[in-house]
C-alpha cells in the first residue's frame, strides 16, 4: 500500500485508503471540474472537504500541497514515475488526469490542442471574469456605489457568452467530443445562477449555451459530482 505520509496534508485530511487517488476540494465551480471528471471515469478516489474558510485554504497542512491557497489540489499515490505526486490548479489537474487515464483529451494533436485551446479560454478568461461578476453582483463588491466596475464585468461576461454562442453553432460540446474542456467551462456557467447575474448578461439570448449547459447537467456524473465532497460535513 502506497504512503503518503511525506505530504503534511495527511495529517490534517488522512486518507482512508492510501492507495486511491485523493481530492482535495469543495463544490465551487472549479472544485466541481475535477469531481466531474473522477466520476465520469470511476477513477477510484478520496474526497477531503476543504472548505474555503481561511482555516481549511490557509492552514499549512493545506498551503504545503497548494501554496496559492486554492481548492481543488490532489494527491496521486501512483505519479508519473510510480510515486506519490501532489498537483493544484483545476486545468493543471484535468490534464494531468486525463492523459493519466487516457480519457476525454483527444490523443491527435489537433484535436488535443483544440481542447486545450478551450480549457485555457475558460481558465483565462471565463473563470477569472465570472469571479469578478459575482463579486460586484451578489457578495461584498455589490456595495460599491462607482457603477463602472459591474459594468465592465457585466459587459465582459456578455462578450464571453457571444464567444461561446458562436462555437456551439455546429458542435454539442465546446471542443467537439465531450472534454475536459466542457468539464471546466459549464461549471462557470453555472455560476451565474448562483451569482444572481443571467438576466444581466442576457443569458436567455444565447440559445445554444443555455442547451449546452442543460446538456451537461444532466449528465449522471455530474449530478454526482454537484455535492463532491458535500457541502455540510
Amino acid at each position: 500500500m502506497a504512503s503518503l505520509d511525506a505530504f503534511p496534508i495527511t495529517r490534517r485530511w488522512p486518507p482512508q485508503d492510501p492507495s486511491v487517488l485523493q481530492l482535495y476540494s469543495y463544490p465551487t465551480p472549479n472544485g466541481i471540474k475535477v469531481s466531474v471528471f473522477l466520476e465520469e471515469t470511476g477513477l477510484p478516489y478520496e474526497a477531503h472537504r476543504v472548505t474555503l474558510d481561511d482555516a481549511d485554504v490557509k492552514s499549512p497542512e493545506f498551503l504545503s500541497l497548494n501554496p496559492n491557497n486554492k481548492i481543488p489540489a490532489i494527491i496521486d499515490p501512483d505519479g508519473p514515475d510510480g510515486r506519490p505526486f501532489g498537483l493544484f490548479e483545476s486545468g493543471a489537474i484535468l490534464i494531468y488526469l486525463a492523459e493519466k487515464t487516457g480519457r476525454f483529451l483527444p490523443a491527435d494533436p489537433r484535436g488535443r490542442h483544440e481542447t486545450i485551446q478551450w480549457l485555457m479560454f475558460q481558465m483565462g478568461g471565463v473563470g477569472p471574469l465570472f469571479g469578478q461578476l459575482g463579486f460586484f453582483v451578489k457578495f461584498k463588491g455589490a456595495e460599491v456605489a462607482d457603477p463602472i466596475p459591474r459594468e465592465r464585468y457585466v459587459g465582459e461576461a456578455r462578450r464571453l457568452l457571444g464567444v461561446i454562442e458562436t462555437a456551439l453553432e455546429d458542435r454539442e460540446w465546446i471542443a467537439g467530443a465531450y472534454s475536459i474542456a466542457d468539464m471546466a467551462l459549464a461549471p462557470w456557467l453555472n455560476a451565474l445562477d448562483f451569482y444572481g447575474a443571467k438576466a444581466l448578461v442576457g443569458w436567455e439570448e444565447h440559445p445554444r449555451t443555455v442547451a449546452y449547459l442543460d446538456r451537461f447537467l444532466a449528465r449522471p456524473a455530474v449530478i454526482r459530482a454537484r455535492d463532491i465532497p458535500p457541502r455540510e460535513g
